[in-house]
């Protein structure tokens, strides 16, 4: 009998494994990451992408930024090359132009199809041709046309960035890479299909950041986590940061740069803006100082935690730390779960439970069982939280979402939590070094937190004490906004919500008549009420605040599109349209495109379309391209890609076991 259930198990698992063999596919490029050598034999046409400069200029809160793309072709084919890469989820793209030579092509911005029509246009009648397109609001797509053997064109795009600082820090980001995206399954992000090298390798292009940062106040505590700089200070009122040159192949993770302003107050006033048609205006409001709660009212606390294969070692070892933080240092009346997901999602306990002591060495065994591996599948675990049992009305739920973000369904979650949202607010950990923004800001602002971003272990208890400490009570909330005598239209914000932490309040519109009047703000503190005025003249009036004009369009396009639900009706995608073509600016559904007309440079028409490797982002795992787990009552099961080798090593097991089983038994008869 035992023979036959042996016998069972082998033909099994070769039934199996016959069967996974025969339903592999190869990987389709249109769908998900692949990997891609840049030690191949195509090296030469394989990486057009020969290096990215950027400068950047930082006027008080305003940061202006210009990335230059420099593009070779080195090999023997035309090429069109195709380079997905980041930008900040807040950046306000501006303007494209492509230089051959001494001769300079400015882009036009277009509605995305007709955009797309001219190049492809362009491209079949042999010109050089340029298109940026947005693929997401932190990532885009740049496509080069017609880059004869020996040609260099460069690509130059600008855009503005409002900074805001925490608790007093400013932070400016500079993405590098875009990490591997986890296509789910009905996605239609093609630009997700793109080669990367293995983990390890260095990326192909070079790389080069300088920033000037200059400010009324005195600038201190210039800070790069990230990156080795060289600071230089022409005046206390002025920083320059120049990355060094150990650092030439450094685009695989995001530049962070921290810096501080002397003084205790965050600069309070307006700037005004007049653009001949419209005027603008954006108000600074120093919040009030944080007070200190002794008496916290008790929470319910939902971690929803990310263990898919992207997260497989460094980002998963600094979740499972900033989890034993948060939990360990949970008050005894607050309740608490924890849902795990990759492919599937496990959840600790069908209800919350209490925070004591053995309950959180429950939950820390729980996440400390699992090291990472699988496919990203978010929105299933969103669900899963949210519809978890309340244990009390009155307590107040808080979702905490810990992730890298290596989905293409960020608006299919905000939708979700916008939906669901109620009496419970979401805040997301983004963990590791190129972090999907988009999603972490974008989870925090519809679910009315903050986002917070740990690029190290060193940080995690440092920034769980700073979450601990933001979510304790508002800085400031029923914020009030009255105008006397300045007439205001098209506000961002009709409404202002709650200030959870101490960074300055802003409030932007535009404005008809003169340049006078006053801005009142009032609000509630713990201390009781607050208050402050601004009054308006015409020194506040100046060129130089161009900038509003892009952020001011730059929020309702947020608004209407970024934050929003998956599927947008027709009128709004053609507010988004008219917003981008009226203020010349990357949307959805707006594109730059340049095409030089001055000479046909591939009267063959024959081209080779290139998309250029990328780097895997550093500390992120070969785990994160061509898996596919699911959670299946704890066991990790693979795709069938993967699952070949676990059926033959199955297959080998079970047909040992078989034989040892025989000869033992044949030789009990014997003896």
């Amino acid at each position: 009998m035992k023979n036959i259930k042996f016998l069972f198990i082998v033909i099994s698992l070769l039934w199996g494994f016959i069967s996974n063999a025969q339903n592999e596919q190869p990987p389709t490029k249109t769908e998900s990451p692949y990997f891609k050598s840049s030690k191949s034999e195509k090296q030469l046409d394989d990486l057009p992408l020969k290096g990215t400069q950027a400068k950047v200029n930082i006027t008080s809160m305003i940061a202006d930024v210009t990335i230059e793309q420099t593009y070779q072709n080195k090999g023997t084919k035309n090429l069109e090359a195709i380079y997905v890469f980041p930008m900040s989820d807040k950046a306000a793209i501006y303007s494209l132009e492509m230089f051959i030579g001494t001769r300079v092509i400015k882009a036009v911005i277009k509605e995305k199809s007709a955009a797309r029509e001219e190049y492809e246009a362009a491209k079949t009648n042999g010109f050089r041709a340029s298109l940026l397109e947005q693929e997401r609001p932190n990532v885009f797509t740049m496509n080069v046309a017609n880059i004869n053997p020996g040609d260099e064109i460069k690509v130059i795009v600008k855009y503005s960035e409002l900074i805001l600082p925490d608790d007093g820090i400013y932070s400016f980001v500079f993405p590098t890479v875009v990490g591997p995206r986890y296509n789910a399954k009905g996605s239609k992000a093609k630009y997700a299909a793109i080669p990367y090298t293995k983990s390890g390798e260095l990326p192909s292009a070079t790389f080069s950041l300088d920033v000037d940062i200059w400010s009324n106040i005195l600038i201190s505590n210039v800070k790069c986590k990230t990156h080795n700089i060289a600071i230089s200070y022409p005046n206390p009122k002025t920083a320059n940061v120049k990355l060094t040159t150990n650092e030439i192949y450094a685009a695989n993770r995001d530049f962070i740069l921290d810096y501080t302003l002397k003084g205790e107050d965050i600069e309070s006033g307006i700037q005004l803006y007049d653009h001949g048609n419209e005027k603008f205006f954006m108000a600074f409001v120093q919040p009030p100082k944080r007070i200190t709660k002794d008496e916290i009212p008790p929470r319910e606390y939902i971690f929803v935690v990310d263990i898919s294969g992207s997260m497989h070692g460094f980002p998963l070892d600094v979740s499972k730390k900033l989890l034993r933080n948060l939990i360990a240092n949970l008050k005894s009346t607050d309740q608490f779960n924890v849902v795990l997901f990759a492919g599937s999602s496990e959840v600790l306990s069908p209800n919350s439970l209490k925070a004591n002591s053995a309950n959180i060495e429950k939950a820390i065994q729980f996440i400390d069982n699992y090291n990472g591996g699988g496919s990203t599948e978010l929105l299933g675990a969103l669900k899963k939280s949210l519809a978890l049992p309340r244990v009390s009305k009155s307590l107040s739920r808080s979702v905490v979402v810990v992730t890298d973000g290596y989905v293409t369904v960020e608006k299919e979650a905000m939708g979700l939590i916008k939906k669901n949202i109620n009496n419970t607010n979401v805040y997301a950990f983004g963990i590791g070094s190129s972090v999907n923004r988009y999603l972490i800001n974008g989870l925090a602002h519809v679910g009315g937190g903050l986002p917070f971003v740990v690029t190290n272990p060193d940080e995690a208890d440092s920034i769980a004490t700073k979450f601990r400490k933001y979510i304790q009570t508002p800085v400031l909330s029923n914020i009030q906004i009255k105008y006397e005598g300045f007439k205001t239209y098209d506000l961002i914000y009709e409404k202002l919500p709650d200030v959870m932490a101490e960074r300055p309040i802003i409030i932007t519109g535009k404005y008809n008549g003169n340049e006078e009047g006053k801005i009142l703000i009032s609000g509630h503190t713990g201390k009781g009420k607050f208050s402050k005025e601004l009054t308006l003249n015409k020194t506040q009036l100046s060129e130089n605040h161009k900038a509003i004009r892009y952020f001011w369009a730059r929020e309702k396009i947020q608004s209407l599109s970024d934050y929003g639900d998956a599927d947008i009706d027709e009128q709004t995608v053609s507010k988004i349209t008219k917003l981008g073509l009226d203020y010349n600016l990357m949307t959805a559904y707006t594109s730059f495109v340049a095409v030089d007309y001055k000479e046909v440079v591939n009267s063959k028409g024959k081209i080779e379309r290139i998309h250029q490797v990328l780097p895997l982002p550093q500390s992120v795992s070969n785990s994160a391209v061509g898996a596919d787990f699911n959670l299946i009552g704890g066991f990790m099961a693979t795709s069938p890609k993967s699952l070949n080798f676990i059926w033959i090593t199955l297959f080998i097991i079970g047909f040992a076991s078989t034989l040892i089983f025989y000869f033992n038994k044949k030789k009990r008869m014997i003896s």
